[in-house]
This record gives structure tokens, C-alpha cells and sequence, in this order.
């Protein structure tokens, strides 16, 4: 991801993915900007929420769990969400991939901003539970790219076909692996 990212440094509208966001980037106002906070933002929430998990920081060092949660939480919920909405209105695929990107984004916000209420009111538990939710949804800029692959190494379909499918197996079963999990963690 971070090598994905090392591509648009520095600032340019015509490399790699926006090759073909020309339209975009061209006609619609503020496309361009709303890409960059969406690239760079997700890739710091990416890092940042992979160190949210380690139980061993948690115990010996909750102080930096919760500076980076925080700057996590800050991030998603005004910067790549937000970006990610915009961005998803234009996604390739038509209009079934565009409402994957769009709900993506929605419940990327609303599950963080869940996970930050639930530790406001000291409910550890549901915490947990609505931040595994939000890195689950962060996580699918690594689960989107690796079905890609996949798909197309497998059945080499029309870039279009790809898109329709992969914006939405790039984060359901992310999200269903995380439900299935809870359901068995809430059984013990």
C-alpha cells in the first residue's frame, strides 16, 4: 500500500489509478483533492490501526493506544471517509459500484464514530467491537487489491466486470469475518 501510494508524490493528476479519472479529474470540482486526502489519509489509518490491536501496547503503553486512536478516529471520520464518499459518487463500475463505495463509506464512518462513542461512555466491550467493524472497512484497500488480482489472473474479466465485483467482496467479507468472530468471542 504504501508503495501504491509512493505513486502520487509528488502531486500529479495523470499517473497510475487517475490515468483513467481523467473525466474526473478534468470536470469535476475538487475531484483531485478529494482523492489525495482520500489516498494519503487511508493509507496513514491503514498503519495506524494495525498497532491498535496489539494487546501488549494496550496493557503496557494504553497512553499511545490512545493518541493513535484518536488521531485514527479524527482521520476517518473527517478525512477519509468523507473523501471516500465523494470519490465513490465517481467510481468506476457504474451504478452498482458506486453504491458499494458510497455504503463502504457510510458504515466506515458510522462504525468508528460508534467506536469512539462506546469509549466515551467506558463500554470497552462495544468499543471493540465497532473499531474491529472500522479496520475490517480500512482493511479492504488491502482485501480490494488482492481480489483484483485474483479475478483477473483467474478469469481475466472486462476491467468494468472487475470493478462491479471487486467493490463489493473487497469489504463484505472483511466485515463477515468480523461479525463471525464477535458471534463466537460473545458465545464465551
Amino acid at each position: 500500500m504504501i508503495k501504491l501510494t509512493w505513486q502520487y508524490i509528488p502531486f500529479r493528476s495523470d499517473v497510475a489509478f487517475l490515468q483513467i479519472k481523467q473525466t474526473e479529474v478534468t470536470q469535476i470540482p475538487f475531484y483531485i483533492t478529494f482523492f489525495y486526502l482520500h489516498v494519503y489519509s487511508a493509507i496513514f489509518v491503514l498503519l495506524a490501526g494495525f498497532t491498535q490491536f496489539n494487546s501488549g501496547l494496550l496493557k503496557k503503553k494504553p497512553v499511545i493506544h490512545r493518541n493513535i486512536g484518536k488521531l485514527y478516529v479524527f482521520t476517518v471520520l473527517f478525512l477519509s471517509a468523507p473523501s471516500g464518499l465523494f470519490i465513490g459518487i465517481f467510481a468506476n463500475g457504474g451504478f452498482y459500484s458506486k453504491v458499494s463505495f458510497v455504503t463502504l463509506s457510510v458504515l466506515w464512518f458510522y462504525f468508528t464514530l460508534k467506536g469512539f462513542l462506546t469509549i466515551k461512555n467506558k463500554n470497552i466491550t462495544l468499543h471493540k467491537a465497532f473499531m474491529l467493524r472500522s479496520f475490517a472497512l480500512t482493511f479492504s484497500a488491502i482485501t480490494l487489491r488482492f481480489w483484483k488480482v485474483i479475478l483477473v489472473y483467474l478469469f481475466q474479466p472486462s476491467p468494468m466486470d472487475v470493478y462491479q465485483i471487486i467493490a463489493w467482496i473487497g469489504w463484505i467479507p472483511n466485515l463477515l469475518i468480523i461479525e463471525y468472530y464477535l458471534f463466537n468471542q460473545s458465545k464465551k
